[in-house]
């Protein structure tokens, strides 16, 4: 089996140390990814984007890999100002003030007036919009509420691209279909996982994200689209690593690590339910439509033969620590 420049459409790469431990983790199998922008403090000026880039490319050393750059969300930010950015980032991310890690500079309300003069020169300017999609309502209604929010954004800027991130239930699938300028992305973890494997039995902390893994029927919706490579959804690992402490205590960070095994976990699903052919589309060749980009040649030889997912990489404890799944990766290759 082999993918052919694989994309991550959402990754979490931090900075400082844990840059550093888990950078290259992304870039030896993926060929680029979308950079989410949440550091302390947020990267909101184009210094900081170029900065950034500078220490993850520095991180990664001599793997072949494009980190697409994003900017933290404001809605000052006028036409001049994101003209001088354009070559410098893939798209904005939004995120509700305080919905998530880092996320307190986001924004607070919603009113499509307040945001239009960034989001009408961000349609303009053709850089698309990325949310993270949660109202800060009970923890398991959260993304479903905010799909009108979604709807809202689709219907007062048709032009610009809204990018639905790691999308968790069947109200956001539908959503797709209803607006011609709502994508998504989807994670592996959302689509392995419901909220009984995180907390039916045992607490499990290094499956906890947020948003939270939903019921089963809306994990069936997003296997239906992802197996079949809906054209208007991609794949997005919303990998998020976090040190083992921050993991394992009473206040136990949001975020799962699946860098080093996606790939790996995305051909066993896909096989299981019988769509390989489909797999090209869903981790490459449909994020290059929708995003416009044409990412690093770089093609991943996986083969059917058990692979025990490590303990911890660098304090980071990954999804299914210690446990064998199907797949391993058996060459990468360049050019």
């Amino acid at each position: 089996m082999q993918l052919t420049a694989p994309l991550d459409m959402h990754l979490h790469l931090r900075d400082g140390d844990m840059l550093q431990n888990i950078a290259k983790a992304s870039a030896q199998t993926f060929s680029g990814a979308i950079i989410m922008p949440n550091l302390v403090p947020p990267v909101s000026t184009k210094e900081e984007v170029i900065a950034y880039k500078e220490r993850i490319l520095a991180a990664i050393g001599d793997e072949k890999f494009t980190p697409y750059m994003t900017l933290f969300f404001k809605p000052s930010y006028d036409k001049a100002f994101l003209e001088s950015l354009r070559d410098e980032i893939t798209a904005i991310k939004l995120y509700p003030a305080g919905i998530t890690t880092n996320s307190e500079g986001g924004v607070s309300g919603f009113d499509v007036e307040e945001l239009r003069p960034t989001l009408e020169a961000m349609s303009e300017l053709n850089i698309p919009l990325c949310v993270h999609g949660e109202t800060n309502g009970f923890v398991m209604d959260r993304e479903a509420e905010f799909v009108s929010i979604y709807e809202r954004l689709a219907n007062a800027f048709p032009k610009l691209k809204i990018i639905m991130e790691h999308i968790t239930t069947k109200e956001s699938v539908k959503a797709l279909d209803k607006h011609e300028n709502l994508y998504a992305t989807i994670t592996i973890h959302h689509l392995l996982l419901t909220l009984d494997d995180v907390a039916g039995g045992m607490l499990q902390p290094h499956l906890f994200c947020k948003p939270i893994a939903k019921r089963p029927e809306d994990r069936e919706a997003l296997l239906k689209v992802a197996l079949e490579a809906h054209p208007k959804v991609m794949f997005g690992s919303d990998s998020a690593p976090h040190p083992k402490h921050a993991k394992e205590n009473c206040g136990c960070a949001a975020g799962v690590f699946t860098a080093p095994i996606a790939l790996q976990l995305l051909t066993e699903l896909f096989e299981k339910h019988h769509a390989l052919n489909n797999i090209q589309a869903f981790v490459s060749g449909n994020a290059q439509k929708i995003y416009g980009i044409t990412p690093r040649t770089k093609t991943i030889i996986l083969e059917k033969k058990p692979f025990t997912v490590p303990a911890i990489y660098n304090d980071v404890v990954p999804m299914y620590a210690n446990e064998t799944i199907a797949y391993s990766i058996k060459d990468i290759q360049h050019g």
